[in-house]
C-alpha cells in the first residue's frame, strides 16, 4: 500500500483551506495539519516555500491589509516582504505544504497533482513480531 502524506500549513476556519485538504483526502492523501498564523517557522524555511515565486505571490491578496491597500507586496524586495511575512503569518499566500522534499505555496491543483505523483511513499512495514501482535504458541 503506498501512503501520500502532506503537511499542510493552513490558516484555521479558512473555507478555501477546507476545500483544499477535502480535494487532497479525496485524492488519498494523509495530512498533517499544522496552523499556519502560528507556524513556527525560521525565515530561512519560510523562504523555501517560496522558491522559483515572484515575491508578490508570496502574499495572499485576500489579507486585509492588501485588500486595504496597506501593503503593496509588488514593490517590497525579498528582505521586506520576509520580514512581514514572519511579523504577520496572515499575510502568507497559503496553504504551504510538504509534498516529499518539495515545499510548496499556494494550491495550485496542477502542480500539486504533478508533486504527489513523484512523491507517493511506500507505507512503513511494521514487523507483527516486534510489535507483540503475534503470539507465539508453547508447543
Amino acid at each position: 500500500m503506498m501512503i501520500k502524506l502532506v503537511v499542510f500549513y493552513e490558516k484555521p476556519f479558512c473555507a478555501a483551506n477546507a476545500k483544499q485538504k477535502q480535494i487532497l483526502r479525496q485524492s488519498g492523501c494523509t495530512l498533517i495539519e499544522r496552523n499556519l498564523l502560528e507556524h513556527g517557522l525560521d525565515a530561512d524555511t519560510l523562504r523555501s516555500f517560496m522558491e522559483g515565486k515572484k515575491v508578490a505571490d508570496w502574499f495572499n491578496p485576500a489579507a486585509p491589509a492588501i485588500k486595504n491597500g496597506e501593503i503593496f507586496p509588488e514593490i517590497l524586495d525579498e528582505g521586506s516582504a520576509m520580514e512581514l511575512l514572519m511579523s504577520n503569518p496572515i499575510l502568507i499566500r497559503r496553504p504551504l505544504m510538504v509534498i516529499g522534499t518539495e515545499k510548496l505555496c499556494g494550491f495550485d491543483a496542477d502542480r500539486v497533482s504533478e508533486v504527489l505523483e513523484r512523491y507517493v511513499e511506500p507505507m512503513p512495514k511494521i514487523n507483527c513480531l516486534e510489535k507483540g501482535c503475534l503470539q507465539m504458541r508453547a508447543e
